[in-house]
């Protein structure tokens, strides 16, 4: 009996909140706390992609609105945001370093991926609630979307 006794008193093992084991050795010897993991998160793929994320389409429908279109492309200079905040892209919702670079993001695939997903009118609570039986379903019109005019910079 005193054996036994002896022998759970010198080791014990159990799961603290984290569900990680913590070994503990009352008779004074080394202690191991943790599951080997030294602080690493488990999953890195959510913290990327909220890194990268970008503002979402009916956002940008709101910024598109012409007072807030003016306000965005007529910025005070800010040294903290890529190109002192003097070129960006209103579709797009990304600031460019130089003129060149914005038009050139003009031509590319994603510009023109992103006026063609923001030509659909945004999705608003009434359409929601019509879609769920209250009311008869509309389908969303059609916005027309261009590509913002760009003033040249006479240095």
């Amino acid at each position: 009996m005193c054996c036994l006794y002896c022998h759970l008193v010198n080791l014990h093992v159990f799961m603290n909140a984290h569900n990680t084991q913590l070994l503990v050795n009352i008779m004074g010897k080394s202690k191991q706390v943790g599951n080997h993991n030294n602080g690493r998160k488990k999953n890195i793929n959510k913290t990327w992609k909220t890194k990268r994320r970008t503002k979402d389409l009916d956002e940008i429908h709101v910024d598109m609105i012409p007072a807030n279109a003016v306000k965005l492309l007529k910025q005070d200079v800010d040294f903290d945001v890529t190109g002192c905040g003097q070129h960006y892209c209103l579709h797009c919702a990304r600031y460019f370093v130089d003129l060149k670079t914005l038009k050139e993001h003009f031509k590319s695939k994603p510009h023109k991926k992103r006026l063609k997903q923001l030509r659909e009118e945004p999705y608003t609570q009434a359409e929601a609630e019509r879609a769920a039986g209250m009311g008869s379903y509309i389908p969303p019109k059609k916005v027309e979307v261009h590509t913002q005019q760009v003033e040249e910079d006479m240095d």
